[in-house]
C-alpha cells in the first residue's frame, strides 16, 4: 500500500481490482458462429432453422440443447436428415469448421476455446449450459458471435445473450406464438438484449443477410484479429450530433473504437453498407437513435462480480467503520450503476459487516446512470433465478424475496438505495461519500474525460474514503490526489 505524501490533498485510497475491460476485438476465427440454445420443444425449431437455411453461408452453428443425463443424445441423426451441412456430435477439444453443425452431447457443460470445444463433466446444483456456452462464445468471437434462444423452459441464455450483446454480437429469440415452450424465449427477451423476435424459419432467412453484410465478408478476407470497424469521422460527428439532440448526451469522447464497434454492430442488425447511410438512417428513423443510445450503454454486470474484491473491501471498510462515529451516515456512490446489481451487492456486504460489530450505523447508496431503463430495473429490485450462481443460499435467504420470475430485493436493503439519472460529466456529484465503486465506466472514456471524472471523485470522497476502480482503470491522470491500496 502506498501512502499520501505531503503533495497530496488527501488520503483518498484506490482499490485496484476486478475484471472489466474495454470491448476488445474478435480472439477467435474469423467466420461468424451461430450458438443455438434450446430445451424443450427445441428439437423441432431448431430442425425448421436448419432446413430454411442454405448449406454454405460461412457460419459454424453449435446446438446447446438441455438434454437427458441418463440416455443416449440421437440428435445427431435426427438433424443431419435436415441439412446437407455436416453434423457431428462434439467431442473434447473438436475443431469449430464453417459450414458444419455441432451439437453438445448430454450430461456436459461445453464451452469455446481456443478455437475448439471443451467439453467438461455437468456439475452439482444449477445446470445452465446454454449460458455457458454463450458467455465463451462472447469472450472469444466478440462482434462475430451469434446467439439464438429457442423454445425452452426456465431462462438459461438470458444471461448469455446480455453477453453476445455486451461484445457487439448479434442475438435473437423465437417468438412466442411458434416456440412450443415459451420459458427461454421470454427470459431472453426480458432482458432488452434481443436484436432480432421471429420464427426460425425467419431467422434463418436474417442470418444468411447477415452473413453477406461487407463487415461479414470482409472479415472473412482478413486474419482473425483484424477488426473490420466502420469509418468515415465526418458521418461520426454527425452521428454524435444526433445522439446528443435526442439523448442530451455527448458522446464525442467515448472511446472511438467501442464506439464503432456499437455503430458496426447497429449497421450489421438494420442492414445498413456504410457509415454515411447510417447516418442518413438516424435523421430518418428517430427509433434507430434510441436503439443505438441503448447499445452504446449496454453492460453487463452480476452481484458480488469477482468476489475477491469484496473480501478486499470487506477488511478495509471494516477499517474504516471502525474510525468513524457510529452515528454518522455511511454514503456511498456508484456512478454508471447500470441495473443496480453493484448497489445491492454493497448494500448487503455493508449490512453484514455492521451486523458483526453490532452497529447500527445508517447506510445511504446512491446508484446513479444515464439509462433510465437500466435504472427502472435497479429501482424494481427483480433479478431472475440465475443470480443464484453468484448470491449465496444464505444472502438470498436473508437478503430477497423469492418471487414468480426470480427474486426481489428485500425491503430493508432497497431502503438504503437511491437510484437517480445523473451524466457523470455534465451533473453535480454527490458529496462527503466515504466510498465509490466505478468498475463499469472509465473504460469506456477516452483520456480527456478520465483526466476530468477523477477530480470530481477526489472532490466527491471524504478524506479516509475509498475509490475502486476495474483492473482495466486506473489513476495514473490523478496520480497526486489518490494512493494506492
Amino acid at each position: 500500500m502506498s501512502l499520501p505524501d505531503e503533495r497530496r490533498d488527501s488520503e483518498t485510497v484506490h482499490v485496484d481490482h476486478g475484471n472489466e475491460a474495454d470491448i476488445s476485438p474478435p480472439r477467435g476465427h474469423a467466420f461468424p458462429i451461430v450458438g443455438v440454445g434450446a430445451s424443450a420443444g427445441g428439437l423441432d425449431a431448431f430442425t425448421q432453422l436448419l432446413q430454411a437455411l442454405p448449406n454454405e453461408t460461412g457460419m459454424a452453428f453449435v446446438l446447446v440443447q438441455h438434454l437427458d443425463p441418463h440416455h443416449d443424445s440421437q440428435l445427431t441423426e435426427i438433424l443431419s436428415a435436415a441439412t446437407g451441412m455436416p453434423v457431428r456430435t462434439v467431442l473434447d477439444g473438436m475443431p469449430v469448421q464453417s459450414d458444419e453443425v455441432f451439437v453438445i452431447p448430454p450430461n456436459v457443460t461445453m464451452i469455446l476455446e481456443d478455437g475448439v470445444l471443451r467439453l467438461d463433466d455437468r456439475k452439482p446444483g444449477l445446470h445452465l449450459p446454454v449460458d455457458a456456452f454463450f458467455e465463451s462464445l462472447a469472450h472469444v468471437q466478440g462482434g462475430r458471435a451469434i446467439a439464438i434462444v429457442l423454445s425452452g423452459n426456465a431462462s438459461d441464455g438470458s444471461q448469455g445473450v446480455k453477453a453476445v450483446k455486451a461484445e457487439c454480437g448479434i442475438t435473437f429469440a423465437q417468438d412466442e406464438a411458434s416456440a412450443q415452450h415459451i420459458g427461454m424465449p421470454r427470459s431472453a427477451i426480458a432482458t432488452g438484449a434481443v436484436d432480432y423476435v421471429m420464427p426460425p424459419v425467419e431467422i434463418a432467412r436474417e442470418l444468411v443477410h447477415l452473413s453477406r453484410h461487407p463487415f461479414v465478408v470482409a472479415a472473412l478476407r482478413h486474419d482473425a484479429s483484424e477488426e473490420i470497424l466502420p469509418d468515415g469521422n465526418g458521418e461520426l460527428r454527425n452521428i454524435f450530433r444526433a445522439l446528443r439532440q435526442s439523448t442530451k448526451v455527448d458522446f464525442s469522447h467515448y472511446k472511438r473504437n467501442t464506439i464503432r464497434r456499437r455503430i458496426g454492430r447497429r449497421m450489421i442488425v438494420t442492414r445498413v453498407r456504410t457509415m454515411a447511410e447510417y447516418a442518413q438512417l438516424l435523421q430518418d428513423r428517430p427509433d434507430e437513435v434510441r436503439e443505438l443510445y441503448r447499445d452504446l450503454l449496454i453492460s453487463v454486470t452480476n452481484f458480488f462480480r469477482d468476489p475477491g474484491v469484496f473480501d478486499a473491501l470487506r477488511r478495509l471498510l471494516g477499517d474504516l467503520i471502525d474510525s468513524r462515529d457510529a452515528g454518522e451516515a455511511f454514503r456511498v456512490w456508484v456512478p454508471g450503476c447500470a441495473s443496480g446489481e453493484e448497489v445491492y451487492s454493497l448494500a448487503i456486504c455493508l449490512k453484514e459487516l455492521l451486523e458483526e460489530k453490532g452497529l447500527t450505523t445508517p447506510i445511504q447508496i446512491f446508484g446513479t446512470d444515464i439509462s433510465e431503463t437500466a435504472l427502472d430495473r435497479a429501482r424494481s429490485g427483480m433479478y431472475p433465478h440465475l443470480i443464484e450462481q453468484d448470491v449465496s443460499a444464505e444472502r438470498l435467504r436473508r437478503f430477497f424475496i423469492h418471487v414468480d420470475r426470480g427474486y426481489q430485493v428485500s425491503k430493508a436493503i432497497r431502503e438504503s438505495c437511491v437510484f437517480a439519472r445523473q451524466d457523470l460529466l455534465e451533473d453535480p456529484p454527490f458529496g462527503h461519500t466515504d466510498l465509490i465503486s466505478c468498475r463499469n465506466l472509465l473504460i469506456y472514456l477516452d483520456a480527456a474525460l478520465q483526466r476530468k471524472v477523477l477530480p470530481v471523485f477526489h472532490y466527491s470522497l471524504n478524506p479516509t474514503g475509498l475509490l475502486l476502480l476495474g483492473s482495466a482503470e486506473s489513476i495514473a491522470s490523478a496520480s497526486d490526489l489518490f494512493s494506492v491500496i
